[in-house]
């Protein structure tokens, strides 16, 4: 028993370096490298920029964004159930209901907490 776990953490290891080997060593024997000055600058759609990199982002943005992917991802969910729909019957059409409902009560409580206001 103790040896299946020895496969499973050789495995893991081999994973792990080949990721860390591929991305870390290789790629920096093979990129080129070859620093200026305009390839240092902050990129701004084709624009200079002006001021400083370091802006600071109001946190509500990140917030709306986050509870947007959330939201998002869940709803992935619908597709391959309304694909299959015809087939699953009603205890899926309820559980499916279900899942709606909770996403409801999710988008309750942060549209209550202000997390949909951008200001």
């Amino acid at each position: 028993m103790a040896a299946d776990y020895a496969y499973v953490g050789l495995f893991l290891l081999v994973g792990i370096l080949f990721v860390v080997f591929t991305i870390e060593v290789l790629s920096r024997l093979l990129r080129p490298s070859r620093p200026n000055p305009e390839k240092l600058s902050t990129y701004e759609c084709g624009e200079r920029p002006i001021g400083g990199s370091w802006i600071q982002f109001h946190v509500r943005y990140y917030l709306y964004a986050l509870v947007y992917i959330v939201f998002a991802v869940e709803t992935v969910f619908l597709f391959p159930w309304a694909v299959a729909f015809h087939r699953l019957g009603f205890f899926a059409f309820i559980e499916m209901m279900i899942f709606i409902a909770i996403l409801l009560v999710g988008l309750a409580y942060a549209w209550k907490k202000g997390a949909l206001e951008w200001v």
